[in-house]
């Protein structure tokens, strides 16, 4: 008898509303959360999308004539990017090492004297000559989702100076003069391309999904229902961006699958908030639906009874939960077995803050029949199965493997496969002692399966995704501790020659996925 208190407190542990009794609604959730961008990756992918060498026009054939009496062409060729970000300051530069050659004649006004001289040399056969050139940037992020940019360039300085010519003529300045009116044009053209961005039709996928349901196995649907966005503290230091992402949402739990609501994104809130969570979940779950899923748990299950030498048993047939105009919980459940009748039970749902769980207290109980009988049975009522509706906790499916196979633990430490050693892993997994568990099989669905798409090539290589992957570990965390010691009807554990193989039987039969896996093979001692 003690299995029928978790299946009835399990389908209950929600905030379950009358509709007779309105509740004042609960206030806005805040979640904020903590972004930080590693710019690494970034910076190199910009470094990799600029030139790295750069000449005068149709160098080294043609020539760029100053004036009358001057002409040059030059190659020029830059160190890798140099990137910095503080505050919303970026700083890019770079060392541009570079080579020229130039040449004169005499002239009077425009009217040519003489012919043009030898070529004269600066950057070869010696040192390229040194300049650091650098660019600074400004971010700004508006309410309307426009990211605007300010782009300035800096003063170029000339590390060593270029001399040409036996006479010695010092060309730096003409040549920083012309390096400024390539950067200057560089600089526009960056301007233009980046100095006002619209993010909007992005948030707008984004704030999209943000208002879609999502399915949690065997409870029900989450939808967030976000009201509004605000990005705070949006600051950079060296190498690393650090963002402060807040949503104000209206969170709810439903047995229903809300349509998903189509609605411009708001503007960017300017709201202050201390950071961190703050969330009030609704749980709003339809007495119809909550029937329907007792009922999965509990119609077809027989309740054996002895009272002397006397053996009895009842067989639940149907469980409807409902709300009495007081606001009280009413479960009724109809059953055959040695009696036929109808038990209906009234309680009130109350929430146990050191357990974190729902009971239902002062729990009283009436009897409707089709057979007198009933009402001498004694053995139902002794209070067992009231006694059995109120009590807590409930056991967790971890805990109850825990129970059964003392080695279980959550472990960094596993052989990879038949021939390796034990050694040490970058994410966790479950093991017994030192050995993984690669396959969790729950009514022939594989949890590996759910959470990467795949099934496992342990057969064909040696070695289990498992061991290499760390999403199938969450995927388990959360499904052995979702799942409830009453919702397993057997479980059976091989082992391999590095691995454990776990498969469970739930009572459902139905298991918590939709496609089944196609499973490993090993050895059954």
């Amino acid at each position: 008898m003690k299995k029928i208190i978790s299946c009835f407190v399990g389908c209950i542990c929600f905030i379950i509303t009358s509709a007779q009794t309105p509740i004042e609604p609960l206030p806005e959730s805040q979640i904020d959360i903590p972004i930080q961008i590693n710019l690494k990756p970034i910076f190199a992918l910009a470094d990799k999308s600029v030139a790295t060498v750069f000449t005068s026009p149709n160098y080294p054939d043609e020539w760029v004539q100053a004036d009358c009496a001057t002409r040059y062409k030059y190659r020029f060729r830059r160190s890798p990017l140099r990137m910095t970000m503080k505050g919303l300051v970026m700083n890019l530069g770079f060392t541009g090492y570079y080579q020229i050659v130039g040449s004169t004649r005499l002239c009077k006004g425009s009217t040519v004297l003489s012919p043009w001289s030898p070529g004269c040399k600066c950057g070869f056969d010696e040192p390229e000559r040194q300049v650091e050139i650098g660019f600074t940037s400004s971010f700004a992020l508006t309410p309307d989702y426009r990211l605007q940019t300010k782009i300035t360039r800096t003063e170029p300085v000339a590390k060593d100076k270029c001399e040409v010519c036996f006479w010695g003529q010092d060309v730096t300045k003409e040549v920083i003069n012309g390096l400024k009116t390539e950067l200057d044009a560089s600089r526009k053209a960056m301007q233009d391309s980046f100095g006002n961005i619209n993010l909007r039709p992005y948030m707008q996928q984004a704030w999209a999904m943000l208002n879609q349901s999502y399915a949690i196995p065997g409870i029900g649907y989450f939808s967030l229902n976000p009201k509004r966005l605000r990005m705070q503290n949006i600051n950079a230091q060296n190498d690393l961006l650090n963002i402060n992402i807040g949503i104000s949402a209206s969170p709810e739990v439903t047995f229903e699958k809300k349509n998903a609501t189509v609605s411009a994104v708001p503007n960017l809130s300017t709201n202050a908030n201390p950071g961190g969570f703050s969330v009030y979940l609704d749980a709003a779950l339809q007495y119809d639906s909550l029937s329907r899923v007792v009922n999965g748990y509990m119609a077809g299950k027989r309740f054996d009874v002895s009272e002397g030498i006397f053996k009895k048993h009842i067989v639940v047939k149907e469980v409807t939960v409902a709300a009495s105009p007081e606001g009280r919980m009413l479960i009724k459940v109809d059953f055959t077995g040695s009696f036929n009748g109808t038990a209906f039970f009234t309680g009130n749902p109350v929430y146990n803050p050191a357990n974190k769980t729902i009971e239902v207290q002062d729990l009283d109980y009436d009897l409707q029949t089709k057979n007198v009988l009933l009402k001498t049975a004694k053995w139902l009522f002794a209070g067992k199965i009231e006694e059995e509706l109120k009590k807590t906790p409930r056991k967790t499916l971890y805990d109850l493997l825990k129970d059964k196979f003392p080695g279980l633990r959550i472990n960094t430490f596993w052989t990879d496969n038949c021939a390796g050693k034990l050694k040490n892993h970058t994410f966790q997994n479950y093991t017994i002692g030192n050995e993984l568990i690669a396959s969790i099989v729950i009514d022939g669905s594989s949890t590996l399966l759910a959470s990467i798409g795949k099934k496992d090539i342990y057969n064909e290589t040696g070695i289990s995704l498992t061991a290499q992957l760390p999403e199938p570990f969450f995927t388990n965390q959360y499904l052995l501790n979702a799942l409830y010691a009453e919702d397993v009807k057997n479980i059976k554990l091989y082992k391999g020659c590095a691995y454990y193989f776990l498969e469970i039987e739930s009572r459902s039969g139905q298991g918590p996925f939709i496609e089944l896996a196609k499973g490993v093979y090993v050895h059954k001692p």
